[in-house]
């Protein structure tokens, strides 16, 4: 077996079909996440009805992936179904931080900055973008 971090791994190889597949994996993931969540949400209140007239924004504790975490150890579905959601978002990064791997095995340094300031892009968004 070769391997994984040389060269000629990467050449026999197509990187695009690994990547297809950590993105479909990862949608399949957060959708089976998501489903869970949203039947343990039902299950949980079965009898509440969604006001559509007033809009009322998530609760504070899923706002933050540090207040998730204590929630989904006590089955919330609105936690389950938010760590789906994040899951979601986590995965297009994991494929632009996977690229970046991809591209320095291949020791191809233009592709290396272009993805890297993209992904710094992304994150710098996602961390430092203004809050509301």
């Amino acid at each position: 077996m070769n391997n994984i971090f040389t060269k000629s791994f990467w050449q026999e190889r197509d990187v695009e079909l690994y990547i297809g597949k950590m993105l479909r994996f990862g949608v399949a993931l957060a959708s089976i996440i998501t489903v869970a969540g949203g039947i343990i949400y039902i299950f949980q209140h079965p009898h509440e009805q969604p006001n559509f007239t007033t809009f009322i924004g998530t609760p504070e504790y899923l706002r933050k992936l540090s207040t998730i975490i204590p929630r989904l150890l006590r089955f919330d579905g609105l936690a389950i179904i938010q760590l789906g959601v994040a899951v979601l978002i986590a995965t297009p990064i994991l494929r632009v931080a996977f690229s970046i791997i991809a591209f320095a095995i291949e020791k191809d340094k233009m592709y290396i900055l272009i993805t890297g300031i993209v992904l710094a892009i992304i994150l710098g968004n996602m961390f430092l973008g203004i809050g509301g």
